[in-house]
């Protein structure tokens, strides 16, 4: 491990909006109330690496709460640290395995999950690995209130088109399928916000997809 890796590990472990693997549980049920001090809704965003989105989406919804949640802490100390040195007090991040998301949240908590440009686990033995797949999706019903949506925004074609496929076949409800967002009229300010790998993937005029979907 870098240098730079072991300072940032070092780092987060005194970040006051950063919880590492079991720190979170105790707030399962009432991270509003017990960590924001709050009633307002809960948005995560999964796979969140530097956390750009999810900052990003705390400053443009002030009355909203936001967790990214990720498992690489030297990734979660750049939004992080972020967030502490601009004031963005309505963000925290989660450093844990997405595949025990259940654990740290109650049935119907979330209000909204977004999955911004993940590891689109391409081979076909890693499916299960896939934030879309229906291994997750089940976490996802459990844990969202009636009526929550998942976003997926993502550069793979593949991943993208794996998504829709799945919405079609457990007959999700299908609110946005764009496969060029940014030439659509669905890019507002929300969906404009641009992470550094997205920044990459434009340059080289690289189409970016967005789904959002509920369940029923």
């Amino acid at each position: 491990m870098g240098k730079d890796k072991i300072r940032r590990f070092a780092e987060i472990e005194d970040f006051s909006n950063v919880l590492q693997l079991d720190e979170g549980k105790p707030y399962k049920g009432d991270w509003s109330k017990d960590f924001f001090k709050n009633d307002n809704p809960i948005v995560l965003e999964l796979a969140c690496g530097k956390g750009e989105y999810t900052v990003n989406l705390a400053v443009l919804f002030p009355d909203k709460n936001f967790i990214g949640v990720d498992y690489k802490g030297n990734r979660i100390w750049r939004g992080a640290k972020t967030a502490l040195e601009e004031g963005v007090n309505n963000v925290a991040f989660l450093r844990i395995q997405i595949e025990n998301l259940e654990d740290y949240f109650a049935a119907g908590e979330v209000d909204e999950i977004w999955i911004t440009f993940p590891d689109p686990q391409p081979q076909l033995s890693r499916e299960k690995k896939r934030l879309t797949s229906p291994r997750f999706l089940n976490k996802y019903i459990e844990l969202l209130k009636p009526g929550g949506c998942v976003n997926l925004k993502t550069d793979n074609d593949g991943l993208y088109a794996y998504t829709a496929e799945k919405i079609q076949d457990l007959q999700l409800k299908e609110h946005v399928n764009t496969a060029d967002l940014y030439h659509s009229e669905y890019a507002d300010e929300v969906l404009s916000i641009k992470t550094y790998y997205e920044q990459k993937y434009l340059k080289v005029d690289k189409n970016i997809n967005y789904l959002k979907f509920s369940f029923h």
